[in-house]
């Protein structure tokens, strides 16, 4: 695959994922949207074929960090947040224990 196919590729999957982790807040949605065509125009113009593969790297990593690290969390009271995670973050969430229990 092309350069260009992969930073395209890169752009539609961090708008994607904006869209998932960012679900029912508007504000957050519009800062990070503007975010993402912020940093795609102001390298717009980058040739260097190893620099591009490093942005390539960079956002690739911002996705991964938004998608697996990001929660939601709504004011309910006045010191009070409600958590939201998503169903994809709970799954691999395997409880820590002190004390494991032997093997029989």
């Amino acid at each position: 695959m092309g350069q260009a196919a992969k930073v395209l590729q890169l752009f539609k999957t961090l708008h994607r994922t904006r869209q998932q982790v960012f679900k029912n807040d508007a504000r957050a949605l519009e800062a990070a949207r503007i975010k993402i065509n912020e940093e795609f125009k102001s390298n717009k113009s980058e040739t260097s074929p190893k620099k591009i593969e490093e942005l390539i790297k960079i956002g690739s990593d911002v996705e991964l960090l938004l998608r697996t690290s990001v929660i939601q969390g709504i004011h309910t009271d006045h010191n009070t947040l409600k958590l939201v995670p998503r169903k994809d973050l709970l799954i691999e969430n395997v409880p820590y224990c002190d004390a494991p229990t032997q093997k029989q």
